[in-house]
């Protein structure tokens, strides 16, 4: 345990500001008054956070070398703080545990924190005051441009929430791309523009996005990662992500001055050993807070106004950040404890082991897989309609691929990642905020990729030896739910082509769907 304590405030703080590992920015609401002269600042590693799910090895690394470097500011300040180690307390693996031990030690009169990302974390936020019988203040967070209060007046009322109409109303209420009370070009979005597959020779040379040689703190904690979890998944050789704030807006400066204007076209596009297309990679640097929302998307919008960067570009990636990520966090706190038990399709099944090893003949899935291990990371139609409609195909159950997702990926935070698979890969919440499951044949893979090129399954054929499974289970998903599609405003021409089939086609597809089904593993 390290402590930097001179004085009153270590041996009886008035409050103690517990900054969180996904909060590490000095806009912090509980630290904006901060008194070093009686207030205390405290933080914790804690193993077991590492195996809530089981964590790739990339993402244990960033949370604990950004919150080491956030430290090392503190430190800085002259602030007093309490900073637990990972390997200290070792009878006390458990983040409440360890933080409750800090709390009875320094008897503050009060603990203060911002709202954390993870309700489950809130609980035990305050399991751990009561414990401590420490008084408790949870401040709202202002990282986010619509507050849960805000979006929860928004949602009052309606029984399906639609992101498309509150992000209207983030954009006149911002005032991002708009002139006035309406949006810059006379439309709100350019989704239609941002749909392209790469050209066939491929995507030709992309610039590389800002990566980061680990310093020596980065370097201690990439030991100390190997050495207390050798057997999670994945690797720390590529690791470069940004873990402080100069790099998080060097990372934001290479995205919006070399690849913003060639984000939009190709953003859904997939091909092998290109891991991040035009993608921007923010959403590791503002799901830790080291960037603010606002100062990215003002840096997108002066790009656009100032350098004539393509609207579809500037807009798409608008719409992720103002659009997307603030409505999904509404509706993790406006559903949530409930919204973690969706399952709106029934699913059982367990999730396939090669979601861990990569090692499948699907060149697909075996494509990301080994991408995610490899970086911890993987872009949103790569989530969407690669592993996500996969795992909502083979009627995996969805609290399993939602772990899963939480695991493998950097930026998972439960706020952002639990809505994103339940509601939005998996359909399990209904349509309580998507207007429709997304999914498509293999042949949708094999038209905005190349990796079927590869692959001993074909996209077209939906029986027989080489059938892909994909495309087979997308027939019988059609096939299971076909009356309540054909009634269905967005699936209803999906339902009708299920019309030419004949009967034994029909027995044929179900029957090979069944056998892809009892033999998950071995696919």
């Amino acid at each position: 345990m390290t402590h930097d304590c001179s004085g009153p405030a270590w041996t009886h703080p008035r409050r103690v500001v517990w900054v969180l590992g996904d909060q590490l920015w000095f806009g912090h609401p509980a630290l904006r008054d901060f008194d070093p002269a009686c207030d205390h600042v405290l933080m914790v590693e804690a193993p077991g956070e590492a195996s809530v799910v089981w964590s790739h090895k990339a993402r244990i690394a960033l949370f604990l070398s950004a919150m080491r470097h956030f430290c090392n500011e503190v430190h800085r300040r002259g602030w007093a703080y309490t900073y637990v180690r990972l390997d200290e307390q070792p009878d006390t693996p458990d983040l409440d545990g360890r933080a409750l031990h800090v709390l009875q030690a320094l008897k503050p009169e009060l603990l203060r924190l911002c709202e954390p990302g993870e309700w489950r974390t809130l609980e035990d936020v305050r399991r751990v005051a009561h414990a401590a019988g420490v008084a408790l203040e949870v401040l709202p967070d202002p990282h986010f441009m619509c507050s849960r209060a805000e979006f929860a007046r928004w949602a009052l009322g309606k029984k399906e929430l639609r992101q498309e109409f509150f992000y209207r109303d983030m954009r006149r209420r911002h005032q991002v791309l708009m002139n006035g009370r309406d949006p810059v070009g006379g439309q709100w979005n350019f989704d239609v523009e941002n749909r392209r597959g790469y050209p066939a020779s491929g995507p030709g040379a992309i610039p590389e996005p800002e990566f980061f040689e680990p310093d020596r703190i980065t370097l201690q904690v990439i030991a100390l990662v190997e050495k207390h979890f050798p057997d999670h998944p994945g690797s720390l050789a590529h690791f470069g992500w940004p873990v402080t704030r100069e790099q998080a807006l060097e990372a934001l400066e290479r995205f919006i001055s070399v690849r913003l204007a060639h984000f939009g076209p190709h953003q859904d596009a997939l091909w092998t050993a290109t891991p991040w297309g035009w993608h921007s990679l923010l959403s590791v640097a503002l799901n830790l807070h080291l960037l603010d929302p606002r100062e990215v998307l003002a840096a997108a919008e002066a790009a656009w106004r100032e350098h004539h960067l393509p609207l579809a570009s500037v807009e798409g990636f608008v719409r992720q950040v103002l659009g997307w990520r603030e409505f999904i966090r509404g509706v993790y706190w406006l559903d949530m404890p409930q919204l973690a038990e969706s399952n709106h399709w029934g699913h059982q099944r367990g999730l396939p082991a090669w979601y861990w090893s990569g090692e499948t003949r699907m060149a697909c899935m075996r494509e990301v897989v080994q991408q995610t291990l490899a970086h911890g990371y993987a872009h949103h139609i790569q989530r969407l309609m690669v592993t996500g409609q996969f795992a909502l195909l083979a009627e995996i159950e969805p609290r399993q691929v939602s772990d899963w997702y939480l695991a493998m990926y950097v930026d998972a935070v439960e706020w952002v990642e639990l809505p994103n698979t339940l509601g939005m890969a998996l359909g399990a919440c209904g349509g309580r905020f998507t207007s429709k499951p997304y999914i498509a044949s293999g042949q949708y893979i094999q038209r905005m990729s190349n990796y079927c090129g590869a692959c001993p399954y074909d996209p077209a054929q939906r029986t027989g030896d080489t059938a892909c499974p994909v495309t087979v289970l997308y027939w019988r998903f059609l096939l299971r739910h076909e009356e309540t599609f054909k009634a269905h405003p967005r699936m209803a021409l999906m339902a009708r082509s299920l019309g030419r089939l004949q009967p034994a086609e029909r027995l044929a597809i179900t029957e090979k769907a069944n056998h892809v089904l009892d033999h998950l593993d071995d696919l």
